[in-house]
C-alpha cells in the first residue's frame, strides 16, 4: 500500500521533513521512495507542498499519515478534520496529588 508521510532530514537539532510517497513496508529511514512531493521546515514553519502531485497519489490510492493529513486539511488541499497525533499521556504526580485533597 503506498503511503504519503513525512521522512526527517537534516542534521541533528535542526528537524527538516520531505513528504514522500513511499510503499507502507518501506522504513521512514530507508532512503526508498517514488516520488518527493514537499518539504517542510519545522524550525521556520515552512511548508511547501505539490498540491496537484499529492492529488494524483490520492487518486491512485495512496493513504496519508495522520501528521500529513492534518497539514493537507490546514492547507485546503483535502477536506475533513484533523487527526489527533499526540500521544495520551498519563496524569502527573501533581495533578494526581491534587485530585486526591479535593
Amino acid at each position: 500500500m503506498l503511503m504519503i508521510r513525512l521522512q526527517r532530514i537534516g542534521r541533528k537539532n535542526d528537524p527538516a521533513f520531505r513528504a514522500v510517497v513511499t510503499d507502507s513496508k518501506n522504513s521512514t529511514k530507508s532512503g526508498k521512495f517514488l516520488e518527493i512531493v514537499g518539504t517542510y521546515a519545522a524550525k521556520q514553519g515552512i511548508l511547501n507542498l505539490k498540491k496537484d502531485r499529492i492529488s494524483h497519489w490520492i487518486k491512485q490510492g495512496a493513504q496519508v499519515s495522520d501528521t500529513m493529513h492534518n497539514f493537507l486539511v490546514s492547507e485546503k488541499i483535502i477536506e475533513g478534520k484533523k487527526h489527533n497525533v499526540l500521544s495520551r499521556k498519563s496524569p502527573t504526580q501533581k495533578k494526581k496529588e491534587l485530585k486526591a485533597k479535593a
